[in-house]
């Protein structure tokens, strides 16, 4: 129980500096008041507090800058959690947001200038092929055994974060922490494939149930019935599908983040394809060096599977989206289905689960007077290309990522913040408030399955086995910043009509070629990616690897199968039972 002297000096506190007051009574204060529910019984919150209090000491007073990107995880981090570190450990943190584009530009600088612009960011694990060669990253394996020990909390509890083996470099070593996650799935208007005459109309029109999408097949037939045949419902004109087509760097990292591999482009195995990745980069097993991207020297960028999922999207966007859809960018398309007008999205970032809930009184169609949601969330469905043991989609992880050009003083200010806002103390509530689950203990507690009704599946999918298939950008891609610039103008180039998706996808597949010949030649010259950068195959005709087992593969004779689906409730059984 809190003592009067206890109560006097939490709230005095607020008034003074904290670099002063900074202690016991500030971490008992936010516990009790900011840090519930939690994992950690109070006395367990406290036992850590007091360890961060300890090991901050050397550095009360200390004024740090860290950078993120903007999602309501992070506001809540930049608001609400640096005025608690600060309260209770005596350090500043500036955390600063910006766009996903400006994080990584910030990044590439630091890395290319060793110039100290941040002393933390949290930048996306689709980095870690990059941060493992570079080797410009801290490896924080050798850090907390190492030179950071002593600011390494020992209740961090690295099993527990769900996402720790995208931050794992193929040299086995951890090089980011995860700070949160969210998955693209697919979202659809439950209540509306709930309705008997939509089901009895769809099934005399397709032949199958109108259900959860299993395959491409089944998702183009579900746009198609409510953009062309329901056309209305309840007064209002309604679409069967939503997507984005903005030329926007963001439109690069749409097709990044696994569509292709979504399609079924690349190889089986998880996290990540091998040897062909979600990107089409072939980097051999056993092998660190990619060895291409253009089918011509084993990868498959501008395969027929990467061909067919830009296809695809270009004219699904054309044909059964909301008009002006082409022209939104991601910040744009997934709050727009708050409108109530759409049926389904097959590319739904769980991020916006926490905007999705917002009440009918802000706004938002997709939920009903008592707040709960018309809508849910379910896993992809994947293309005709896609084969058992593949990854199904993107699950970004953004993740603390700690760099050698930054001073070691402020690198270990940094890195005890870094921890604070991921602590076992802190996480389930930051969990609740951004819905971007890092660990497991969090997503498995009682307030989760308490709140798991309201929030369409999303305690569901991440309680589930199928969780394991949607993973980041993984170890094939050498430099992401260089590469990853590519290709949104590319893909812009087919929503504007200047390309055919195989033309664009083989200046792409070349494009990408030439920027790793460069960094062939410079690792080959200065060992710049440690040995680790590309060496890129000699070029032969594409009908060479295409008649080859595994990715790239041939074209299909048949790309739209007989569509798929499956009741949704009869999933949640399924993934109740595995669990």
């Amino acid at each position: 129980m809190r003592t009067k002297f206890a109560v006097v000096l939490a709230t005095t506190a607020l008034c003074f500096s904290p670099g002063v007051f900074a202690g016991k009574a500030e971490a008992e204060r936010w516990i009790n008041e900011e840090f519930q529910p939690s994992t950690l019984d109070k006395s367990q919150q406290m036992k850590e507090m007091a360890w961060f209090i300890k090991a901050a000491a050397p550095f009360k007073g200390m004024e740090i800058n860290v950078l993120s990107e903007t999602i309501p995880t992070h506001e809540y981090e930049s608001k609400v959690l640096t005025k608690a570190f600060e309260e209770i450990t005596g350090i500043k943190v500036n955390h600063q947001l910006l766009g996903e584009g400006e994080v990584v530009q910030a990044v590439q600088t630091q890395m290319q200038t060793k110039r100290n612009l941040y002393d933390a960011y949290i930048n996306d694990s689709d980095l870690i092929g990059t941060h493992s060669r570079l080797q410009l990253a801290v490896n924080l394996t050798d850090w907390m055994a190492g030179e950071g020990k002593d600011v390494t909390d020992p209740m961090l509890d690295l099993d527990d974060f769900m996402g720790i083996s995208f931050t794992t470099g193929p040299d086995g070593k951890i090089y980011q922490l995860p700070d949160q996650q969210f998955a693209n799935l697919y979202w659809f208007r439950y209540d509306w494939f709930q309705r008997p005459e939509l089901k009895k109309q769809f099934k005399e029109l397709y032949g199958y149930e109108l259900g959860v999408p299993v395959n491409w097949s089944a998702y183009e037939d579900i746009a198609e019935f409510f953009s062309v045949h329901v056309k209305e419902i309840d007064g209002q004109r309604i679409y069967g599908h939503m997507d984005y087509g903005k030329r926007a760097p963001d439109l690069g990292w749409r097709m990044t983040d696994a569509w292709l591999s979504m399609a079924g482009e690349g190889s089986k195995g998880l996290p990540n394809g091998r040897p062909v990745d979600e990107w089409g980069i072939r980097m051999e097993k056993g092998s660190c060096n990619p060895v291409g991207a253009s089918v011509s020297r084993g990868g498959a960028t501008n395969s027929p599977a990467a061909v067919y999922a830009i296809r695809k999207w270009d004219e699904w966007l054309r044909k059964y989206a909301p008009p002006g859809a082409a022209n939104y960018d991601f910040y744009q398309s997934l709050p727009a289905l708050s409108q109530g007008n759409v049926a389904q999205q097959i590319f739904w970032y769980t991020a916006f689960t926490s905007s999705m809930v917002a009440p009918k009184s802000e706004g938002n169609n997709t939920v009903d007077d008592a707040g709960m949601p018309l809508w849910r969330m379910a896993p992809s469905p994947h293309g005709p290309y896609w084969e058992d043991g593949q990854k199904l989609g993107y699950q970004d992880a953004g993740s603390w990522t700690l760099f050698k050009s930054t001073p070691v003083d402020r690198r270990k200010a940094a890195w005890l913040y870094a921890q604070f806002v991921v602590s076992k103390s802190v996480s389930l509530k930051k969990t609740h408030v951004g819905l971007t689950p890092i660990r497991d203990s969090d997503i498995r507690h009682a307030s989760f399955t308490e709140r798991a009704p309201k929030l369409g599946g999303l305690v569901e999918f991440y309680r589930s086995p199928d969780r394991v298939r949607w993973t980041p950008t993984g170890i094939n891609v050498p430099d992401y910043p260089k590469l990853a610039q590519i290709w949104w103008q590319q893909i812009g180039d087919v929503n504007s009509g200047a390309f055919t998706p195989q033309q664009a996808m083989d200046r792409l597949a070349e494009e990408m070629d030439i920027t790793m010949a460069r960094m062939q030649r410079a690792d080959e010259k200065a060992n710049v990616y440690g040995g680790c950068g590309p060496r890129l195959n000699e070029k032969q005709d594409p009908s060479v690897w295409l008649n080859k087992p595994g990715s790239p593969k041939a074209k299909l004779v048949n790309e739209k199968p007989k569509g798929e689906t499956i009741d949704y409730d009869e999933l949640v059984k399924r993934w109740s039972k595995a669990n």
